[in-house]
């Protein structure tokens, strides 16, 4: 049976309701419609999608009310400021919850932490709060400075997170020419990207060779490696599958799924994405 985590640990974010192609959300007390094509059920309350301020629609986000400015979101010690961007997104997958307090709990004092794909930097401060060494990789310089800002309103020191904009796969090959070791790897890969310098990537063609490089960086007594993904092309499973070949002869476990958000109108669970995740 498939596993699915559901993120509930939030006071500044809710599903409220969903169905018909769109999610009705609550960012502390601001709420917005987003498309979500997984939604082909019929809303259950439709009186209260009314009350939403800002909804994207038509490839653009449209206000009857402005967002809060700055806007800014709370989940335990992790503190994010919200933009809507033109992808839709506001700047934080709220599902990630389950993964920050998995990263948390397993995290010990100066162990060295590789995030790949770093975006908004969720992981990275669950690592940095919880005195882990993190190095920060993302190949978009407004993903970087995004994550910056979050860190500081996180209470986040400078020296705990190393930022470095660059192509993912080159970076964990030259760290690995360097000599580098991490205790700990998260990645958090798209289905497409570019790099700086226009480096294609392409999820189901370049994950397997992203997950060996990283093989080669990994600690003599490594701690966890996290990977987390959002297409529909794949399954948790392949995510399992590639982890217990990267790990042969490690002890620990390893546990796939899928990530949810539990809605408060009827309680269905909105399937979020899927993860692999190992520890020791």
């Amino acid at each position: 049976m498939i596993k699915i985590l559901i993120a509930e640990e939030w006071r500044d974010y809710e599903l409220l309701d969903s169905g018909e192609g769109q999610k009705l959300e609550r960012w502390a007390q601001y709420l917005t419609i987003r498309p979500e094509p997984r939604a082909i059920w019929k809303k259950s309350q439709p009186e209260m999608w009314k009350d939403a301020g800002g909804i994207f629609i038509e490839n653009e986000w449209k206000f009857d009310i402005i967002p809060p400015n700055p806007w800014i979101v709370k989940c335990g010690r992790l503190s994010f400021r919200l933009k809507p961007t033109e992808f839709k997104h506001t700047g934080v997958f709220p599902e990630q919850q389950v993964n920050w307090k998995w990263i948390e709990e397993r995290t010990k004092n100066e162990i060295k932490i590789l995030n790949l794909f770093a975006y908004t930097g969720g992981a990275t401060i669950a690592a940095a709060l919880a005195g882990g060494q993190v190095t920060h990789v993302d190949a978009s310089r407004p993903a970087m400075m995004w994550a910056s800002e979050n860190a500081k309103l996180s209470g986040v020191t400078r020296d705990r997170i190393r930022w470095i904009q660059e192509d993912v796969l080159k970076f964990v090959k030259r760290e690995n020419k360097r000599g580098a070791k991490y205790d700990g790897i998260i990645m958090d890969p798209p289905r497409f990207g570019r790099g700086m310098k226009g480096e294609v990537w392409k999820l189901l063609e370049d994950l397997p060779e992203l997950v060996a490089a990283c093989r080669q960086i990994l600690s003599p007594t490594p701690l966890f490696i996290l990977i987390n993904a959002y297409t529909a092309d794949m399954s948790s499973l392949v995510l399992r599958y590639l982890l217990e070949d990267m790990l042969k002869g490690q002890e620990g476990q390893i546990e796939s799924g899928e990530l949810g958000l539990k809605e408060t109108a009827s309680g269905k669970i909105l399937p979020a994405g899927i993860f692999a995740r190992w520890s020791k």
